[in-house]
């Protein structure tokens, strides 16, 4: 398996710090409003990336943490009239309720930057007591270029960051470059006690200390979105490794922009889409299917078209699966014949394809086109004649192979009333017997019932309006 790592700008193979384990931290969201789709492009891939992990028999440890604590929830807090808790609470609950619309499994651990202070206090202190930061005036400061390979991540220069940089009248860094990682409160904030006083970690520390405390000091992958690699992963990198003098992380994993009809997403342009506004028009599932469709480096745009093609397709999954269903209720129990012997076998060779997909550097797209193919092998080459074992066999791998991409394409089976089953035996029955008339009515009466019948070679099937 091969993973582009940010940080050497190459694809390398992977091998765990530990043989069988993963322990990956993925950055979650800042909890202020309601997630946008922006924001569920990382919360998907690395979801994906994580079931694949435990599709090959890796165990794998995944922590993402909330960001409950920040300038824009004290700015929606104060516009609200309420605490930046209520605030935040609010929002990690908004935010699981998305997450399990677009079946993302739960983390190992989702911290909150609010209750690990104590820990981003200790490492502070590790940081002063080392040289790498200082106290004044109740701020923190890192000291950058007390860590040499700062920009290592970014591949920036430090010294075209200082001719970049600007020094405010009054500032009390010692550098422009360096960074906060304690801040004294403000009115109307909240804060915590501090050996340098009241107040409240800067943004950077809280990923540092909840890495450390959940994984351990070295990790196998750190991810997150493309904007995070700088400042907020440089910052993470030189922290960590300047507390711990030890390698942070060994692969560091990014997924590309979104873009709105090929537009930059922003307020002021109005294209500003949130996951629950998608919600409105089609299952979260879609939205999963349509970031899988192109390769998480790259930009992906998203637009209703695009989002119509992507239904269609996970459509496509759903209804062959369905079909494979209703035709193994009558299946022939016996053996593979030589025929579909070759058919499991070209089945076997997608299920191959997927994982060669996936193995470099999680390739969604090509692993999504595996799974059509075993679609369409399916739809083209099992009917009523074919045996149980074979039809078993294909929807397994498709059903199996669509989990790993976390796609949920087996559809949930509805409960017909007996009322309701009766009367599906008795028409069928009075179509046997040629009362068309009375096998109308009742088609009729399941209509307004809100029941479809459909009649076909294989026999008669249902759904509801």
């Amino acid at each position: 398996m091969k993973i582009h790592n940010t940080l050497t700008n190459k694809e390398e193979e992977f091998i765990p710090l530990e043989p069988g384990k993963v322990k990956m931290y993925v950055c979650g969201p800042t909890v202020y409003n309601f997630m946008h789709i922006g924001n569920a492009r990382p919360i998907i891939i690395f979801d994906t990336v994580r079931r694949y992990f435990e599709y090959k028999g890796y165990d794998v440890n995944y922590v993402s943490n909330f960001t409950d604590v920040d300038d824009k929830i004290i700015k929606r807090a104060n516009e609200e009239g309420v605490s930046s808790t209520e605030i935040s609470e609010r929002y990690i609950i908004e935010a699981k309720t998305d997450m399990e619309g677009l079946n993302v499994l739960p983390a190992t651990k989702n911290p909150k930057a609010t209750e690990e202070i104590d820990g981003m206090i200790e490492m502070i202190e590790e940081l002063i007591k080392k040289g790498h930061a200082y106290a004044k005036n109740g701020s923190v400061y890192f000291r950058t270029r007390s860590f040499e390979e700062y920009g290592k991540l970014s591949n920036k220069n430090i010294d075209d960051l200082e001719a970049g940089a600007r020094i405010a009248v009054n500032d009390e860094k010692e550098d422009p470059l360096d960074f906060v990682l304690w801040k004294p409160k403000k009115e109307g904030e909240p804060f915590w006690v501090s050996p340098w006083g009241e107040g409240r970690p800067g943004w950077h520390i809280e990923c540092s200390v909840m890495s450390k405390k959940y994984l351990g000091e070295q990790i196998d992958i750190h991810a997150g979105g493309e904007d995070l690699i700088f400042p907020h992963h440089e910052n993470e990198i030189a922290q960590s490794e300047a507390a711990n003098d030890k390698d942070f992380a060994k692969y560091w994993m990014h997924n590309g922009y979104l873009r709105i009809n090929n537009e930059k997403m922003s307020k002021s342009l109005g294209n500003f889409i949130t996951i629950r506004d998608v919600s409105k028009e089609y299952d979260l599932g879609v939205l999963r299917f349509f970031m899988l469709g192109a390769h998480y480096r790259g930009p992906i745009n998203f637009s209703h078209e695009l989002m119509e093609a992507a239904k269609t397709g996970l459509e496509r999954i759903t209804n062959a699966v369905a079909n494979l269903d209703f035709l193994l209720e009558s299946a022939n129990d016996r053996s593979l014949t030589e025929a579909e012997k070759e058919v499991l076998d070209k089945a076997l060779a997608y299920k191959a394809d997927f994982e060669a997909a996936m193995d470099a550097d999680f390739n969604t797209a090509d692993a999504v086109t595996a799974v059509f193919n075993l679609v369409k092998l399916a739809n083209s080459e099992i009917n009523t004649e074919s045996s149980s074992e074979l039809i078993k066999e294909v929807r397994g791998l498709i059903v199996i192979l669509s989990d790993v991409l976390g796609v949920k394409v087996v559809k949930e089976k509805e409960i017909l009333d007996e009322e309701i089953e009766a009367l599906i035996k008795e028409r069928t029955e009075a179509r046997k017997s040629k009362n068309f008339a009375r096998a109308d009515e009742i088609r009729e009466i399941l209509t307004s019932k809100g029941i479809v019948l459909e009649d076909t070679r294989e026999g008669v099937k249902w759904k509801r309006m």
